[in-house]
């Protein structure tokens, strides 16, 4: 199987889940939780407990908790390549949980804002490896330019390449023109139906898919309850598969992340599109019927 090396970012997620509708400028009673985060963090982990070779490239603060991350990713059997910030804290992300399973979240990046060019690992780089870009890596100025220059390592590699579309509300801050132009030279784009919609005006999912293939050969879009599609230039409808029961939703976080390390196996291996939105949707329901966005071990 491909070696997939993932650049992204690495948090802390503090998760509160609240047992009722939240009281307004009230006090409502939540099961308040820690887990490891950040959305190429948990792809990462997620393809490593699925027995993939799977590295990940990011940076954390020189606390106990950026050790505390190290320490997991490497549980889950990633080859961690964290660089330490001696100024910046590992990020960390404020996850608030509605009873029926909806989520916000506060981010605070941290470190993640610090990623470096010159932290890439260039060893990763290698013909028959892949490279996923997490779009917060694009999205935050400060860690830009790192993730630019490992997808211009990656190209020159002759490694494929995918990015996701990190977030809804940093896509529409930074603007849909300049996330197309960083993340030229991708095969693939992942992103949910908000993320598809904010790229290109079109609130019809499979409408957006179509416009986005002007830009990337293939363009998967997720969503959610209604499962996946797929589409690429050259057919007249979209690959569509319906998501996966779920008996419960206790948390939607980092489900989208398992999608992902659901879809990228297979896609790679050249399953049938299908197959490869059948095995996200798979993994993605595993993830949002527990709380946090990492694998249970």
């Amino acid at each position: 199987m491909t070696r997939v090396v993932v650049v992204g970012d690495l948090m802390t997620d503090a998760v509160a889940r609240a047992a009722y509708p939240l009281a307004k400028g009230g006090d409502t009673p939540a099961k308040v939780t820690m887990h490891g985060g950040g959305s190429g963090a948990n792809v990462a982990s997620w393809l490593a407990v699925e027995g993939i070779e799977a590295a990940f490239v990011g940076r954390r603060g020189a606390d106990i908790t950026g050790r505390n991350r190290d320490m997991e990713l490497m549980g889950y059997g990633v080859d961690a390549r964290l660089v330490m910030d001696p100024e910046r804290a590992t990020g960390t992300c404020v996850v608030m949980v509605t009873h029926k399973g909806d989520r916000t979240m506060l981010s605070d990046p941290g470190a993640n804002a610090a990623l470096l060019p010159e932290d890439i690992p260039q060893d990763l780089f290698a013909p028959g490896a892949h490279l996923h870009v997490s779009g917060y890596s694009l999205l935050n100025e400060g860690s830009r330019q790192a993730a630019l220059h490992a997808m211009k390592l990656a190209q020159n590699a002759q490694m494929s390449v995918t990015v996701d579309g990190g977030a809804n509300s940093l896509l529409k801050r930074a603007g849909a023109e300049p996330f197309l132009d960083w993340s030229q030279g991708a095969r693939l784009l992942i992103v949910n139906s908000a993320q598809a919609e904010a790229l290109t005006g079109r609130e019809n999912p499979e409408q957006a898919a179509k416009v986005l293939t002007a830009w990337y050969s293939q363009v998967v879009v997720k969503l959610a309850a209604d499962g996946a599609l797929w589409y690429t230039n050259g057919r007249n409808e979209p690959v569509r598969v319906p998501a996966e029961p779920v008996e419960e939703v206790i948390d939607g976080t980092g489900g989208g992340d398992a999608f992902v390390a659901g879809f990228l196996p297979a896609w790679l291996d050249g399953k049938p599109p299908a197959e490869a939105l059948a095995a996200g949707c798979r993994l993605a329901a595993r993830a949002i019927g527990h709380l946090g966005a990492r694998p249970i071990l």
